[in-house]
């Protein structure tokens, strides 16, 4: 191992110290106490999970109060008390029935009592009351026979046994009160208060929903492995958390009972063959429990998870700590690996400069030679790449220099043309116009123009030919604004519209034709397309066109070759002329170049 280490790098040396001497004894120290640890999350999370399910016992409790208190309300209100027992006479009764202040004030209290609470409806079966109180348009149907309480398993309890008053859940209630009022109720018989009492009885009933429960319910646990569910007398499940769970790990009435108890924690059962921390809370006054039940397993998972967090936050701190001594480390070493880097990349890229050494130590002397080095062998590249530029330019110079000419010949035969016909005219006038075509054409010496520029040079040269040829020749030119400022050799048009007139709308037997010049944009280049209702071309006439060489009866294809080749040399190989053409319709020519192009 020494001798290891006496080889080694200065980086590894110090990267060793660090695991031998910080990093191994630590992560000793952790395994020796994880198991305590273990231990302690595992109480905290069951303290908590006992907490949370108190918390949730609490505001059910607090949820449930005010159907006790509504109940109450009701219960002790004057004009009801009258009304469901016989302390009236049937006159005044009546009487009562149709004063509607009194009907008022009642279902004043009733709204007032249902507002903010859980309770979504009120209603009292007797049969004391007038007919006409039943379809009262104040109380709506605040008020039912006793016959709509029959057949419910509610109104077989409370006829059957001493109850004075009833939780219900739904099963207890029928179909249509469910639907209309509630799926939970709150029973409490009115007057008589007794069952043992011959007279017809009268009962309140206080609906509400079992989804405000339900969202309490689902407030207790944050994983969907632990249930808690709300159970009432023969065995009847109220409301849950999660109802495929609160199944699978049920607990009967009595069990629950027996575990509300101890409050002072969750015990362990075993529920279908898996043990469970459960615990039970009565909820008020009610014969309804709350049952929080955890899975063993989950809370052994919450400690194993915690464990795994703590293990991976202390291997996180760790490798910061080994990070930092990584970077100091090799702040000693940097210079010497940043030079080798670079002299090793230098086998197959050119090579890049080091910022400049600010100790001037032996490194820092071999870092000023390598930069010296590197600005002589760059010196001598970008040297090279500027003769190979110029050579490239003067050639496409040589190019466009053999297209003058020929487009001079031209204009100059047309010229003569005119003088020998006497047009002194016309001569001025294509004389001007040849001057202010040239005067485009020369005055930059850049060999680029814009295609607004070109343009301006076609509808010249159109003029000039129209001169010659009676006005025979249309120029029609759909280019959008966004592409006029795009860069592409000049005179890159004059000789393809030339080709055009010349060998194609010339060479019909009414000698008359328009040239049409569209552009628009493909991705990240710019098309111009150059059609003519010309005489076309057949296939291997076509297929010879920017080949350069000449044809027996239409001359040379030099000055269209020389276009396409410096539209390549220029700007690549994907680039340049295309030709398509049908014999007797005519011919287009698609010029391809880049929307934006830089100068190698």
């Amino acid at each position: 191992m020494i001798h290891i280490l006496r080889d080694a790098s200065i980086r590894t040396k110090l990267l060793s110290t660090y695991i031998l001497l910080i990093a191994l004894p630590t992560l000793l120290i952790a395994g020796l106490f994880s198991s305590t640890l273990y231990e302690l999350i595992v109480n905290d999370s069951i303290r908590q999970a006992f907490a949370l399910s108190r918390q949730s016992a609490t505001a059910l409790e607090a949820a449930l109060v005010p159907v006790t208190t509504i109940s109450s309300a009701i219960k002790g209100n004057t004009t009801v008390r009258q009304l469901c027992t016989d302390s009236l006479s049937e006159e005044d009764r009546l009487a009562l029935v149709r004063n509607n202040a009194v009907l008022n004030d009642l279902a004043s209290q009733i709204g007032q009592n249902k507002e903010g609470s859980i309770v979504t409806s009120i209603h009292i079966y007797t049969d004391h009351v007038p007919e006409e109180l039943y379809d009262n348009w104040l109380l709506k149907d605040f008020f039912l026979p006793l016959s709509r309480s029959r057949g419910t398993y509610w109104s077989g309890i409370m006829n059957s046994t001493v109850k004075n008053e009833l939780y219900c859940p739904s099963f207890y209630l029928s179909h249509q009160e469910i639907s209309e009022y509630g799926s939970l109720a709150y029973i409490e018989r009115l007057y008589p208060s007794s069952a043992a009492s011959a007279s017809s009885p009268s009962y309140l009933a206080v609906f509400f929903s079992d989804e405000d429960l339900i969202r309490i319910l689902r407030q207790d646990f944050s994983d969907d492995q632990g249930v808690s569910y709300i159970e009432g007398e023969r065995q009847a499940v109220v409301a849950s958390s999660d109802p495929v769970l609160s199944g699978a790990y049920y607990m009967d009435y009595d069990t629950l009972r027996d575990i509300s108890v101890a409050k002072d924690g969750f015990t362990i059962r075993s529920v279908m063959n898996e043990n469970v921390y459960a615990a039970s809370f009565r909820l008020g006054n009610s014969d309804w429990y709350m049952a929080s039940v955890i899975p063993a397993d989950i809370i052994l998972q919450r400690g194993q998870s915690l464990i795994r967090n703590f293990a991976l936050i202390y291997l996180f701190t760790l490798a910061i700590a080994f990070l930092i001594s990584w970077l100091l480390s090799r702040s000693i070493t940097n210079r010497l690996s940043t030079i080798n880097d670079k002299m090793r990349s230098a086998r197959s890229h050119p090579p890049v400069s080091i910022p400049d050494p600010i100790s001037h130590d032996e490194i820092g002397e071999l870092t000023d030679s390598y930069n010296y080095m590197v600005k002589q062998q760059n010196l001598l590249v970008r040297r090279q790449q500027e003769t190979a530029e110029e050579l490239r330019i003067s050639e496409i110079r040589a190019l466009q220099a053999q297209i003058n000419p020929h487009f001079l010949y031209n204009t100059m035969d047309m010229i003569n043309w005119l003088s020998q016909s006497g047009e002194r005219a016309e001569v001025t006038r294509a004389v001007q116009t040849l001057s202010n075509f040239y005067k485009l054409t020369l005055s930059r010496k850049d060999p680029l123009t814009d295609i607004q520029s070109e343009l301006e040079h076609i509808r010249l040269y159109i003029e000039l030919q129209n001169m010659r040829f009676e006005e025979k020749i249309g120029l029609a030119l759909d280019i959008p604004d966004e592409l006029l400022s795009v860069r592409l050799p000049k005179l890159t048009l004059q000789p393809i519209v030339e080709n055009s007139i010349l060998h194609g709308i010339l060479e019909k037997d009414s000698q008359e034709g328009t040239i049409l010049i569209a552009g628009w944009t493909d991705g990240a280049d710019a098309v111009l397309l150059v059609s003519d209702d010309g005489v076309g071309m057949d296939e291997s006439t076509l297929a010879s066109v920017l080949s350069g060489e000449e044809k027996n009866t239409k001359g040379t294809n030099i000055a269209v070759f020389n276009t396409h080749r410096r539209l390549q040399i220029l700007f690549g190989d994907s680039y340049g002329l295309t030709y398509r053409s049908t014999a007797g319709e005519g011919t287009e020519v698609e010029i391809r170049v880049p929307l934006e192009y830089q100068s190698k």
